[in-house]
């Protein structure tokens, strides 16, 4: 299993959580899954809104190589991994300061039952990686009879 390099990493992602279920930051229509916890080597900042006819997900990787970015969705559940490369070092650097996070990310949402898995999209612009989930169609309901 792989270390974690800044104490500061073990207690940040949990400090996340509590504040997502204490103030309920996100929506009840797309809500964030459980992360495991210590796995991932940083969270990429994720921004997320609903609109009238789609929601959309916002994922600040700036720095990452599209392809180096997967998104996948399987029962509901919409993933984002990927990897941010660590810059070739040539060992003369002395840092003062380093705040940038390198290695794997990796981001779960469950969608609501009003998106349209099949017509999910996404493009990335200026180190944003943007997520279209179309609303589904609504289905009228159907009326059964009851035979006596």
């Amino acid at each position: 299993m792989k270390m974690l390099s800044s104490p500061r990493r073990h207690w940040m992602p949990t400090m996340d959580v509590d504040f997502d279920r204490f103030f309920d930051r996100f929506p009840p229509v797309l809500s964030r899954m459980e992360e495991p916890l210590g796995l991932n080597d940083w969270n990429p900042a994720v921004d997320i809104r609903e609109e009238a006819d789609h929601f959309l997900i916002l994922v600040d990787v700036p720095g990452v190589d599209p392809k180096d970015v997967d998104i996948t969705m399987e029962n509901g559940v919409l993933t984002i991994s990927g990897d941010r490369q660590e810059e070739k070092s040539t060992g003369d650097e002395h840092y003062q300061r380093n705040e940038r996070f390198h290695g794997s990310f990796f981001r779960r949402f469950s969608l609501p039952d009003a998106a349209d898995s099949k017509q999910i999209s996404a493009r990335s612009h200026n180190g944003v990686v943007e997520i279209t989930i179309p609303r589904a169609q609504k289905t009228k309901a159907n009326r059964i009879p009851i035979k006596s």
